[in-house]
């Protein structure tokens, strides 16, 4: 990474030796005629963040950012042009069928020894970084009943308990009207079915339902760990069962609730290493800065949690999709990029059913941040992949069964992603943003990091990590990466409660349902 800075003059940033394009970093951007330190001037004025031609680009040639062809010249860009979306089209997306599989091997890491968290072990072997009730739902139809009890609980019954960090509602909008027996309904099921076994739950099985909804309790409750050696009665509720209304099904519900405080708050932390933690990574109101600064730092951070043992995920199918090319060789095996591959290759599919493509994803917020198309903002988000080998694939829905770096196949919307990464079994969430955003999960601590100082002055109670410390040369993306480990393991030991925590902003769960609604 190439940065041309000075105090007094206009500054960017040119990520690779092969780019003919780079990224201003003055916050109100570089006026017409401003002068960079290398001689490079503006002919017009160019917006923080948005890109600069280093060279002069002729009608049809090749844009390059990140060493990679984001785009072609739509017409002749001379040299210091602000390079906006209309001048550019979208190059088409690597084929799927002609690919580098595996070809890197599986590389040796040295490990990294020593560290540790507090965090509370389950019967199943899994550790959580939170000890909260998860109260499970077949139907939306339920949600304002619970959400009723829930408030109370909170109020009146989780002082009593003062081990108990939460009680949440997995409430969600699937369970009716719903084509429940589609081959596609698989999904939004086993995600319902894994969330209710997320690490931070603590292994309490409790489910309230309506009854008549096609999404039955069983199929969330099939005689696993969870509910071994208990009678349906002792972990489900049906509101349609109730004969005293309203007031007693708030009575019935708070007492099973209580039941299962008790037993929570019993537990206590414990120390852990280090590879008991699963990370889930995801970007979202993404600027041109997300893959200088926070991304990559995560990256680097990643390689440190795959060092200690640990498993960490990254996600979002259509900004992974135009760099499939760079993870195809990444894998450990054949098999692991079949399973990318494959993963690529559905996901396709489906977009065209819905007569769109990866080119949909971009939004306006990434648009005014200077990502010009989805070619460049996947460039961006798979730097959070850092360089370790990738071990394996989870599918939709499905929970992570190892350890190392996974890809964990979910869309790119960020309440989606989150739900279904909390479905993989992550323990602890990171999130990096450029343009804002006050998203966060009830189930796990949600760390959010700024790409841009600018932001995380704006917004100093809401975001826990500056990464635009690094276009100011304060720190190194190896020391961001660092300073990030280690607040994984203080934010997982309870020492560290994020904002998102202490606002208690939390997003609703979303399911991913691929499959119609009847």
């Amino acid at each position: 990474m190439e940065l041309i800075q000075h105090q007094d003059s206009p500054r960017y940033i040119r990520l690779h030796a092969d780019d003919n394009v780079a990224i201003v970093i003055n916050e109100q951007g570089v006026a017409a005629g401003g002068r960079f330190p290398d001689g490079l001037v503006t002919r017009e004025a160019v917006p923080q963040s948005h890109k600069v031609t280093l060279v002069d680009i002729a009608r049809g040639g090749a844009v390059l950012r990140y060493g990679t062809i984001i785009g072609h010249a739509l017409e002749a860009i001379p040299r210091g042009s602000w390079v906006r979306e209309e001048l550019l089209s979208i190059p088409e997306a690597p084929h799927l069928d002609d690919l580098p599989m595996a070809t890197e091997g599986s590389r040796q890491v040295e490990p990294l020894e020593g560290y540790t968290f507090e965090g509370f072990r389950n019967p199943d072997g899994t550790v959580g970084t939170r000890n909260i009730l998860g109260v499970t739902t077949t139907v939306q139809c339920v949600t304002g009943v619970l959400e009723h009890c829930v408030e109370r609980v909170r109020k009146e019954l989780l002082p009593r308990y003062p081990n108990v960090d939460d009680v949440v509602a997995l409430s969600h909008s699937y369970g009716c009207g719903v084509a429940i027996n589609a081959p596609d309904a698989v999904v939004p099921i086993r995600t319902l079915y894994n969330i209710s076994r997320n690490p931070n739950l603590g292994g309490q099985a409790l489910v309230i339902s309506l009854g008549c909804e096609k999404l039955q309790a069983s199929q969330l409750m099939d005689g696993d760990a969870l509910t071994n050696g208990m009678d349906e009665e002792d972990w489900l509720f049906r509101l349609q069962d109730s004969s005293n209304g309203f007031s007693g099904m708030v009575e019935q519900i708070m007492a099973m609730i209580e039941e299962r405080l008790k037993v929570l708050d019993r537990r206590r932390r414990e120390t852990c290493p280090a590879a008991e933690l699963v990370v889930g990574m995801q970007c979202g109101g993404s600027d041109a800065f997300s893959g200088v600064t926070a991304n990559p730092a995560l990256g680097v951070a990643a390689d440190l949690l795959v060092r200690a043992g640990a498993t960490v995920m990254f996600s979002e199918n259509t900004e992974v999709r135009d760099g499939i090319h760079l993870l195809t060789p990444r894998a450990v095996n054949r098999e692991v990029a079949d399973a990318l591959v494959r993963e690529m290759d559905w996901y396709d599919r489906y977009l065209e059913r819905g007569m769109a493509d990866r080119s949909a994803n971009t939004t306006p917020g990434n648009k005014k941040g200077g990502l010009n198309n989805i070619v460049e903002k996947a460039m961006g988000s798979i730097a959070k992949s850092g360089s370790s080998p990738i071990a394996g694939v989870v599918a939709p829905g499905e929970r992570v069964r190892g350890k190392g770096l996974y890809y964990c196949a979910t869309p790119a919307s960020d309440f989606i992603c989150g739900t279904l990464q909390l479905a993989a079994g992550m323990n602890l969430h990171i999130f990096t943003t450029g343009r804002g955003t006050p998203y966060g999960l009830a189930m796990v601590p949600v760390i959010k990091v700024a790409t841009r100082t600018q932001l995380a002055e704006r917004w100093p109670d809401l975001i826990d990590v500056d990464a635009g410390r690094v276009t100011s040369g304060r720190l190194s993306l190896e020391e961001l990466g660092w300073e990030i480990f280690q607040l994984y393991l203080d934010v997982a030991s309870g020492r560290t409660r994020t904002w998102a925590e202490q606002h208690r902003l939390h997003n609703d769960l979303v399911l991913f349902n691929p499959a119609p609604v009847t």
